[in-house]
């Protein structure tokens, strides 16, 4: 069957997307015990390093090695990893800080900072129905947020909890401006390039940590980095893949599985049992999500119904 012909496949998409938040969310357990041991930047390194295999391995099989890795753009990968790569440290310092659901739930801040940035940066309009969604979501943060940075929560909150809340909160921030370097890279760029040039990138700077101190780890520990970065490697092609298959806004809602897979964790593997605030503030951030979703589904309905009207009059 030739490439093309495959390429809408709504509920397989759906399953490539499921199967990569489960394969993150592996990686993420990887992450956690880690860094009990390990310093982020180190771990940014493995996780970088080891999904560049199983990422040429995607290509070779694909038949794109030569074409698929050529970019007109070397200083927007740079600085596309350099964000993506402050992102991924502040998550894995917030990993080894924080219960998993909570690193989850504040993470869903990302896509409702996506929104304002692209207005801010990439011209995008955004209008009162998304704006009041992402006032919704920023809500469900705080509500998330407060009992770590409050003072009368800081009697409770430990200060690694509160350093673990700003960093995934920070991180989310710069997982925004990531993905708004990537809408801007993929008019010219090859999604295979992009994902590659990013592992590469991350992989380089996360040696800039070295004077801050690596940790030589345990054959445990070791096998639990290297296979932190086979999945990512293998989480981000099935990713890459389920879009190819299906449209965004249909694969976009169920990031949030994420959520009830990090609770179950959290609950199995490490004793973590999610505050009621924590789940408060993801029903407000999760919905806030799915109207934006919602919303840009229907905005891309419209505008294919007036390219079609374009070409039909034309």
């Amino acid at each position: 069957m030739a490439r093309g012909q495959d390429t809408h496949r709504p509920l397989h998409g759906v399953a490539l997307k499921v199967l990569s938040v489960c394969v993150f969310m592996a990686m993420a357990v990887c992450v956690k015990v880690s860094a009990e041991e390990v310093p982020p930047g180190e771990i940014v390194f493995f996780r970088s390093l080891f999904a560049i295999p199983v990422i040429m391995l995607w290509l070779w099989q694909r038949h794109e090695l030569a074409t698929g890795l050529r970019t007109d753009n070397p200083m927007g990968h740079l600085w596309r990893g350099l964000v993506g790569a402050t992102a991924m440290g502040l998550t894995f310092t917030a990993l080894g800080l924080l219960p998993l659901p909570e690193v989850t739930a504040i993470g869903y801040a990302a896509p409702l900072l996506v929104v304002v940035f692209a207005a801010m940066f990439l011209n995008e309009k955004i209008r009162l129905y998304r704006l009041g969604a992402v006032f919704l979501g920023l809500l469900g943060v705080i509500v998330m947020l407060a009992p770590k940075l409050s003072v009368a929560g800081l009697e409770e909150a430990t200060k690694d909890e509160t350093v673990g809340a700003m960093a995934m909160l920070l991180g989310a921030v710069f997982m925004a401006l990531a993905t708004c370097f990537v809408r801007k890279m993929v008019e010219t760029e090859e999604s295979a390039a992009i994902v590659f040039y990013f592992s590469l990138t991350c992989t380089a700077l996360s040696l800039f940590t070295l004077p801050f101190g690596w940790a030589v780890p345990s054959w445990e520990v070791l096998g639990l980095l290297i296979m932190a970065g086979l999945l990512g490697g293998v989480a981000q092609i099935l990713l890459t893949e389920s879009f190819r298959h299906a449209d965004a806004g249909l694969i976009a809602p169920f990031e949030y599985a994420s959520m009830i897979l990090s609770i179950g964790i959290g609950w199995f593997l490490f004793a973590e049992a999610p505050q009621s605030s924590t789940l408060i503030g993801a029903v407000l951030v999760i919905a806030a999500g799915l109207v934006i979703i919602y919303r840009e589904r229907q905005l891309g309905i419209e505008r294919a119904k007036a390219r079609r009207s374009v070409s039909q009059n034309g």
